[in-house]
């Protein structure tokens, strides 16, 4: 990954095909070169940190996940998190290359906004994905359907020339000689792919595994500006891909680490 070594960018952890940054997500996206990233995948905050109450593993939490879940100002919340959204998207546009794709996760409370910045910042949505989850939280109040879904909109850029990757026969393949539908079901995040410490929001291994098959191929360079406790690492060293993760918390970056340590222990 020699074109993003020349920024002088200072990594937190690096190895030939894996540079973990840490700081701010939008400065450190700065520094990286202009089209030089295949595909993206993030899973910005959803900014539902606000004193409510879920449940989690049959007991009732704060649905309060740290600080950079939160807005302080509640009657501002709705520009300011548009407002965020263009803004990270617009950096990714100028690193992502031409030909290459993005992928958002989020909920209803934010995927909406996101959606619309796609848009007004030169993105094609290509595919809304709803992630359909086997074993989602019970709702407590009780006051409305149970929230048991997530989206994942997978865009490119909103340019005629634009020939993006879908593997399609892959996935054909891996469904069972069947087209592939958009509507994905699986269970939450297992026990055991979070050994090495917890992130509030990880995301299955399945998840990004079926992602990246489907958008990448040896030799992509992925990276995920809030990458939390790493999954989209894990599965891009798992497809012969580089790794660029950035995230502003230093304990979920010695998660990464940990992970991808062993991950590479395991595939050299």
């Amino acid at each position: 990954m020699r074109q993003l070594r020349e920024n002088k960018i200072s990594v937190f952890y690096q190895t030939e095909n894996v540079q973990l940054l840490l700081g701010d997500t939008f400065a450190l996206l700065k520094k990286l070169r202009p089209e030089s990233i295949d595909v993206i995948f993030a899973d910005p905050p959803y900014f539902l940190s606000n004193d409510g109450i879920t449940c989690r593993s049959g007991k009732m939490v704060s649905v309060n996940k740290a600080a950079w879940d939160k807005v302080e100002n509640a009657e501002s919340l709705l520009a300011d998190k548009h407002k965020f959204n263009r803004r990270w998207i617009r950096l990714c546009k100028r690193v992502l290359k031409p030909n290459g794709t993005i992928w958002i996760s989020g909920t209803f409370h934010n995927i909406f906004s996101i959606g619309m910045a796609l848009e007004q910042e030169g993105f094609r949505i290509i595919n809304n994905i709803t992630w359909q989850k086997t074993n989602p939280p019970p709702n407590l109040a009780c006051r409305c359907f149970t929230h048991s879904t997530e989206t994942i909109i997978w865009a490119c850029k909103a340019d005629k020339k634009a020939k993006y990757l879908f593997n399609y026969e892959q996935m054909k393949k891996s469904n069972a000689g069947k087209q592939m539908k958009d509507v994905w079901t699986g269970s939450l995040t297992k026990p055991s792919e979070k050994k090495f410490g917890k992130h509030p929001t990880q995301k299955p291994e399945y998840l990004l595994e079926r992602i990246l098959q489907a958008s990448t191929q040896s030799g992509y360079i992925v990276l995920d500006p809030f990458c939390g406790s790493g999954t989209t690492g894990v599965e891009a060293l798992r497809n012969g891909c580089s790794f660029i993760g950035i995230d502003n918390v230093e304990e979920y970056l010695e998660i990464t680490q940990r992970r991808l340590d062993k991950e590479l222990e395991s595939l050299f």
